[in-house]
């Protein structure tokens, strides 16, 4: 297991991860699915899942993010390859290793993303308690026999499903980080859980942060929602702190590229993150290589930003 990016970390050094996976198999002509959204792309399209774990890494990304967001049994289940689970989550880590072994020319570290999507991206279609938390413990075993070197909790918005997720995370013995995703309330003033609009962001975080991440992230939250989550965070959290965010707008089961801020314009607002505290940075849904490549152009500045 290779923790030289915490180490980095905690040395208050600067860490680049990737940007959007799913979002960029879409924008290459992958078909969302609508029960499992980019979950079944391992499964369909793993030369490409491939390639497009390569190109981040050539633009830069130091730790690179399995397309496993969607890929728990019950979601599977929910589009019809329950059965394949294994296979489909074997598939998706074979995906990043062998991109990074076509692509690294130093050390790149491999995430396990785990989220709270549920069965046809229906909040209301959660399982039963015991089927949900079995759910994730088993995907956060996969992942770490499949060689992952941290696990990735994404998208975690709420005081019931985030628990069960980062209980069986932490019980797998790999650093995990914790992902926070918010948005303006109507008062476009409070920040709340980005498909919670009535769990007030602070819930969330005063419930999980205990629990010992090794990394919280704000991430999938609109870049002008970034700093004041941000600001929520550290009021409560003085470790490693990452951003990345999204840029655009979701129409299940597709991703909508709209409102797009521009690589350059990405990497000058992550100047302000760093300001703030960030260290991990990175993209997700909207994000490309490219916004990538130019966090990675941009280091000297943001390092400054320090």
């Amino acid at each position: 297991m290779d923790e030289t990016w915490l180490n980095r970390l905690r040395a208050d050094d600067i860490v680049l991860l990737d940007g959007g996976t799913g979002s960029e198999l879409q924008r290459r002509g992958v078909a969302m699915n609508r029960d499992a959204w980019s979950g079944v792309a391992a499964y369909t399209h793993k030369e490409l899942l491939r390639e497009i774990h390569a190109d981040y890494i050539r633009a830069g990304a130091e730790i690179i993010t399995t397309n496993t967001f969607g890929t728990s049994r019950f979601v599977l289940e929910a589009a019809g390859l329950g059965d394949e689970f294994s296979r489909v989550n074997a598939l998706a880590i074979e995906a990043a290793i062998e991109g990074r072994d076509m692509a690294a020319q130093s050390a790149v570290a491999i995430a396990g993303s785990i989220s709270c999507l549920p069965p046809g991206l229906d909040v209301a279609a959660y399982p039963e308690a015991t089927k949900e938390r079995d759910g994730y413990r088993e995907l956060a075993d996969v992942l770490a026999e499949g060689g992952v070197d941290l696990i990735a909790l994404e998208m975690m918005e709420d005081t019931r499903h985030a628990v069960m997720a980062m209980e069986a995370a932490l019980e797998i013995g790999l650093p995990v980080w914790l992902g926070v995703s918010c948005r303006f309330a109507a008062d476009a003033e409070t920040l709340v859980g980005f498909d919670f609009p009535d769990t007030p962001l602070a819930e969330p975080l005063d419930t999980l942060l205990p629990l010992g991440a090794a990394v919280v992230n704000v991430m999938h939250t609109d870049p002008e929602a970034v700093a004041p989550a941000v600001k929520e965070v550290r009021a409560r959290w003085s470790g490693p702190l990452g951003v990345y965010p999204e840029l655009g707008d979701f129409s299940a089961p597709n991703w909508n590229f709209t409102n797009l801020m521009s690589p350059e314009d990405f990497a000058q607002t992550a100047a302000q993150w760093v300001s703030q505290g960030a260290r991990l940075l990175g993209g997700c849904c909207g994000t490309t290589p490219d916004h990538i490549r130019a966090l990675h152009d941009a280091l000297p500045d943001l390092l400054e930003a320090r």
